[in-house]
């Protein structure tokens, strides 16, 4: 089916407001995250995610659209996906070895990253008119600037009375850990070799319409950010929930389950977007056109190579390096570091075709 048709086919509703991407269900009971109102709630005692009445719908309408056309949507696969370090296995082998630093630091930083997705809503948009050939209307990239972007901001970092992921996860972590004394060189290890020391990429496609490789980019980047932290959620979950090391095991593995879910509509509206523009036709600079499949798989492939392939690298370099830093014994360090790194997947990036397969 040509956009054309594509656009025309439009099954059940595809236009949406502001006001109505960001609305609530009626819930039953708020969600407190260790007193802290959070957003969400729950109807029959089940967990309802916030600003989804509508958004949801919305999101299914967009993908179905794409599929009846039949164009695929964007997808990254498990076997490029990082597990978590350290993995539940090393961090259940420090907290019950009596070192909780490693595994503080590293619950804080991801409640800080969260926080930091509050960005999102400041990415610059181009003049979709302008770049891109084929109408949008009624699609997930039509609506990133009117709601989607806003919605995905106050889930992460919480709005006005009510906290987000930043609080809840700072709340699974108290729980669990008993309220351990978050060390004060977070932000410091944090930024080592994180992001604000990595270079700036150069442009891929110069010749296209200002802010349109900057915005595809920052897409598949944050859609990879968000598949990635699925092993997170895992992690998270069995490590907090786990009663051997976890003051309140329940209480805490319920709160990450209450984060995944409200990522999943995250990374359907990204990964839509992405989509609704590889089917696409953009305009450049010097008045040519360029496909969107083009564009969109050559800056997914980079984001996901250039995420996947340091980010394990970095996170093993900064976990063993606290743990040295917290025994003064250098030969209980040696053999500590060596039942730890033992429990290691030794997981690297897949340097293979399988990396490629990011349709279906």
């Amino acid at each position: 089916m040509s956009v054309q048709e594509f656009a025309a086919a439009a099954p059940g509703r595809i236009e949406y407001t502001r006001e109505e991407l960001l609305s609530d269900v009626a819930y039953e009971a708020p969600l407190f995250a260790d007193d802290v109102r959070c957003h969400g709630g729950f109807i029959d005692g089940s967990y309802v995610s916030p600003r989804t009445l509508h958004r949801v719908p919305a999101i299914r309408a967009w993908k179905a659209r794409l599929r009846e056309a039949g164009h695929p949507l964007v997808y990254v696969p498990r076997e490029a996906l990082p597990p978590n370090y350290p993995s539940y296995a090393q961090a259940k082998l420090l907290l019950q070895e009596g070192i909780r630093d490693p595994v503080t630091r590293s619950l804080t930083i991801i409640s800080i990253v969260e926080g930091f997705g509050a960005m999102i809503r400041d990415l610059p948009l181009p003049d979709m008119k302008e770049a891109i050939v084929e109408d949008i209307g009624g699609t997930a990239l039509a609506h990133l600037g009117q709601g989607l972007f806003e919605a995905h901001a106050r889930d992460e970092a919480g709005h006005r009375e009510q906290g987000g992921h930043k609080q809840m996860w700072e709340a699974a972590r108290d729980i669990g850990l008993d309220r351990p004394e978050v060390p004060d060189d977070v932000l410091a290890r944090m930024m080592q070799g994180g992001p604000g020391g990595r270079r700036r990429r150069e442009p891929l496609f110069g010749n296209l319409a200002p802010r349109m490789e900057e915005m595809i980019g920052s897409l598949a980047n944050v859609m990879v950010v968000e598949i990635f932290a699925f092993d997170v959620f895992k992690w998270g979950a069995e490590l907090l929930g786990d009663p051997e090391i976890s003051a309140r095991p329940l209480e805490a593995a319920d709160m990450v389950g209450y984060i995944r879910a409200d990522e999943n509509p995250h990374v359907e509206y990204l990964r839509t977007a992405l989509s609704e523009i590889r089917v696409r036709t953009l305009r450049t600079s010097d008045g040519k056109e360029l496909s969107g499949a083009v564009v969109v798989d050559r800056l997914l492939e980079r984001q996901l190579h250039g995420l996947a392939s340091t980010r394990p690298r970095e996170q093993r370099e900064r976990v063993r390096q606290e743990i040295r830093d917290e025994i003064a014994d250098e030969r209980m360090a040696t053999e500590l570091i060596r039942r730890f790194e033992n429990l290691d997947s030794g997981w690297s990036y897949p340097e293979d075709e399988r990396v490629k397969l990011i349709l279906r």
